[in-house]
């Protein structure tokens, strides 16, 4: 399940970004969450980000939809 969770985050970085091949994807699963560390090139922060957090927000919306649905809590970090 957790494995679902970091592919998602990871098809969606790559189609954002300018670099793929340097899109990170690692999770750290507690007892309760699952933290979805996502890392990317330096050029490409702000990309993921977006104006004003709009991608991220986005992309953590996106994420708790499909962990709600997989009867899971997850989030998402964004690691410069």
């Amino acid at each position: 399940m957790v494995d679902e969770l970091r592919n998602l985050v990871e098809v969606m970085a790559k189609a954002l970004v300018d670099y793929p091949d340097k899109v990170n994807v690692a999770e750290v699963e507690g007892e309760q969450t699952t933290v979805i560390e996502l890392k990317v090139a330096k050029e490409d922060l702000g990309k993921i980000i977006g104006k004003e957090g709009r991608t991220a927000r986005s992309l953590r919306t996106i994420l708790a939809a499909v962990s709600t649905k997989l009867k899971k809590r997850s989030v998402l970090e964004i690691l410069e």
